[in-house]
């Protein structure tokens, strides 16, 4: 019984893996949501793009987050390469929101909030350079 247990556990873990895994995009503006001018983009970088990402989803205006890596020197770097901190990427989300229900500057106080800027070496928990915070604008 306790083998059963034991595999099954492993089997779930590793399934969720991979399905974080998958989840993570490569950072590339989506044309197809921005052709006709109706959504903006904000790109923000505070620690964990997971729980980044999450904060962002759950404000009214905002219509997706996409989670990857900016600002390193090498393109496409894997979570190892960027864990090690050796590409100088930040783990940061893209914000896709539509402005007539809330303001880039809305969105700034919000990420304000959450994290904070005063710690060089991360946010919280989450250590290391890849965590650092940064704002970065599309236009």
């Amino acid at each position: 019984m306790k083998i059963l247990f034991a595999l099954i556990t492993i089997l779930i873990l590793s399934s969720a893996g991979l399905m974080m895994a998958n989840s993570t995009e490569t950072m590339k503006e989506d044309k197809m949501n921005t052709q006709d001018g109706q959504f903006d983009i904000a790109t923000f970088a505070g620690g964990c793009f997971w729980c980044t990402e999450s904060d962002f989803e759950k404000l009214s205006g905002v219509v997706k987050a996409i989670s990857g890596y900016t600002g390193g020197t090498r393109e496409n770097p894997s979570y190892k390469e960027v864990a090690s901190g050796s590409t100088k990427h930040l783990e940061a989300v893209q914000v896709y929101y539509d402005p007539s229900m809330v303001t880039y500057q809305e969105l700034v106080d919000y990420f304000w909030k959450h994290i904070n800027p005063t710690d060089p070496g991360g946010q919280f928990v989450d250590r290391g350079p890849q965590y650092r915070s940064a704002i970065f604008y599309h236009d």
